[in-house]
């Protein structure tokens, strides 16, 4: 075999990788736009992906494992997939749910049967509680962290009133998001992380500083 044949074996062996890979990407996409309600919880994804992105330079880690958990990480707090009822939605484990469902969907789109147990342990590990044991899984981790800091943090937060047990009032989500500025920085593991947390940081403390001011004793 020449030495031309054999370069481009190898091109069409990477197009073909190429190709199966953006396919299980695409699927994916697909499976959690059309799941993910409501609707403005489908956001949380792209946006956490390209965090991870910028995160993981100059890190070697795969790239695979990271895309397929970040998209199906949350899959358990979805209406549809989280119970219905109040008493057993405060005590639903949407990470169990999610490790339970997760090889069966992986399976289905063709993502690669090796890396499966990879996807689980990014998963299992994703919540600021929780100590990653993996590269992907520090990168996933720290990304949430930061989604759940900063302008898209207080966006987040609000957007739950009226649809989450958690937060009824502006009080309730108040509550939550000084504790997320007080307590998720310092969790942050990766120096990347930490500087990309800066300004989320300050911007929502100048948000909740603001918000005191305005509402006083009358936020309800």
């Amino acid at each position: 075999m020449n030495t031309m044949t054999e370069t481009t074996e190898i091109k069409d062996t990477k197009d073909t990788q190429d190709k199966k890979d953006q396919s299980y990407r695409n699927a994916l996409e697909t499976y959690i736009a059309t799941h993910a309600k409501p609707t403005h919880k489908f956001g949380h994804q792209p946006r956490l992906y390209a965090l991870t992105q910028q995160i993981g330079q100059g890190l070697t880690y795969d790239d695979d494992v990271v895309f397929a958990a970040v998209w199906l990480h949350d899959l358990g707090v979805f209406v549809g997939h989280r119970p219905e009822d109040e008493a057993a939605l405060k005590t639903w484990d949407h990470v169990a749910y999610v490790i339970e469902k997760a090889p069966a969907l992986l399976t289905e789109v063709c993502f690669p049967e090796e890396k499966v147990s990879a996807v689980l342990e990014v998963i299992r590990t994703h919540q600021p509680h929780d100590k990653p044991l993996t590269v992907e899984a520090t990168i996933a981790r720290d990304a949430d962290i930061l989604e759940q800091l900063g302008a898209i943090g207080i966006t987040r937060t609000l957007a739950k009133l009226g649809s989450d047990t958690r937060f009824e009032t502006f009080t309730e989500a108040h509550t939550a998001l000084k504790k997320h500025l007080t307590t998720l920085p310092s969790q942050l593991l990766l120096e990347t992380s930490k500087a990309l947390a800066t300004p989320r940081i300050a911007i929502m403390q100048t948000f909740l500083d603001t918000l005191e001011v305005e509402a006083g004793p009358s936020l309800y």
